[in-house]
């Protein structure tokens, strides 16, 4: 699958946590369509229309490495991925091509799909933020990942970048930049957290 616009956004998919909460390690090693959750994300947003992919690690980086094939994509290590999602943020901003938006995405979303990477390229426009929402039970869309960030944006979203949180105090900051585009028909947008959201691995 490909996009006009490919050749200007960068996925970057933030998988650095130690999977805590979920007590299985790293949810990048979690088995998931035969391999691993990391592989298939990966290639999720390289067959969305992403052009390159970076892929941060974290926790257990050298047993990721060594237990997946990640060799198509740029990979990356945060340090101090233990300090919050924010060092991982800055770190697959400053990997990605400086002349590419970037398209932000999380290991622990397995239901994402191609189609609905390929709906945000098609819907982004230039010196906006355009994220992927889901309606809530009231109906109300709701802002989640991914989200691409314009290029134009790229350093001052990083720099809002707080502990835990990748772009959310920046996308605070800046309502009005933000784009919601719809992608319930083609994922359920659910992170992958605790136990009980297991089944979300099998789907």
């Amino acid at each position: 699958m490909t996009h006009s616009g490919s050749s200007q956004i960068t996925g970057v998919l933030l998988a650095a946590g130690a999977g805590t909460r979920l007590g299985r390690g790293p949810k990048a090693l979690l088995p998931f369509r035969g391999r691993t959750l990391v592989e298939v994300l990966a290639e999720t947003l390289y067959d969305g229309g992403c052009r390159e992919v970076v892929v941060v690690l974290g926790a257990e980086a050298a047993n990721i490495r060594k237990n997946t094939d990640l060799d198509r994509y740029t990979v990356v290590e945060n340090a101090d991925w233990a300090k919050g999602m924010a060092g991982s943020f800055r770190t697959g901003i400053e990997a990605a091509n400086p002349n590419n938006s970037i398209l932000v995405a999380l290991v622990d979303q397995p239901g994402l799909t191609p189609t609905a990477v390929s709906r945000l390229l098609g819907a982004h426009r230039p010196g906006r933020i355009t994220a992927a929402a889901y309606p809530d039970d009231a109906g109300h869309l709701k802002r989640r990942h991914p989200l691409i960030i314009d290029v134009g944006l790229r350093e001052q979203a990083a720099e809002a970048a707080k502990g835990d949180t990748g772009a959310r105090s920046f996308l605070k900051a800046h309502p009005g930049l933000v784009d919601l585009v719809d992608c319930s028909d083609l994922c359920s947008g659910e992170d992958l957290d605790t136990k009980d959201q297991l089944h979300l691995l099998e789907a």
